[in-house]
């Protein structure tokens, strides 16, 4: 089974304040859980992980792994946001979910992709729901 290398880079974060929270951070989403968390006032941000591409039944692409979320014929993955305090847990508010569907042509065969995008909405707000391309560029 193909190992498909998957980097997301982000930028313009939104900020540590949004409404009453105080500490907001962002993460891919494996499994339940953060993964990888940057500040919401960092720079940038950067995430890798690997997923397992198969061949469904039907003959389609299925992507499989740990931060793979869906049903087959309809997998994505999340960036979660989440205000989390100095010594305290992350508490997630908001997702933005990315769809596999959407990776360019050929990248299983590549073995890697990497998705481009902007982390603030057209409000300046945690960039939520489902993201697609042209908000994400994929390459």
């Amino acid at each position: 089974m193909p190992t498909l290398a998957v980097r997301v880079t982000g930028r313009d974060l939104p900020g540590r304040v949004f409404g009453e929270l105080r500490h907001v951070h962002v993460a891919v989403q494996r499994g339940r859980d953060p993964d990888g968390l940057v500040p919401g006032d960092a720079a940038g941000a950067v995430w890798e992980f690997a997923v397992t591409v198969v061949a469904a039944p039907d003959g389609t692409l299925d992507h499989r792994g740990p931060h793979v979320q869906g049903r087959r014929g309809a997998r994505f993955f999340y960036l979660t946001w989440g205000d989390r305090p100095p010594g305290g847990e992350f508490v997630m508010f908001r997702q933005a979910k990315l769809y596999f569907d959407d990776l360019p042509a050929g990248a299983p065969e590549r073995g890697t992709v990497e998705g481009n995008l902007a982390l603030s909405d057209a409000r300046g707000a945690p960039l939520c729901g489902s993201v697609r391309p042209p908000t994400i560029i994929w390459t």
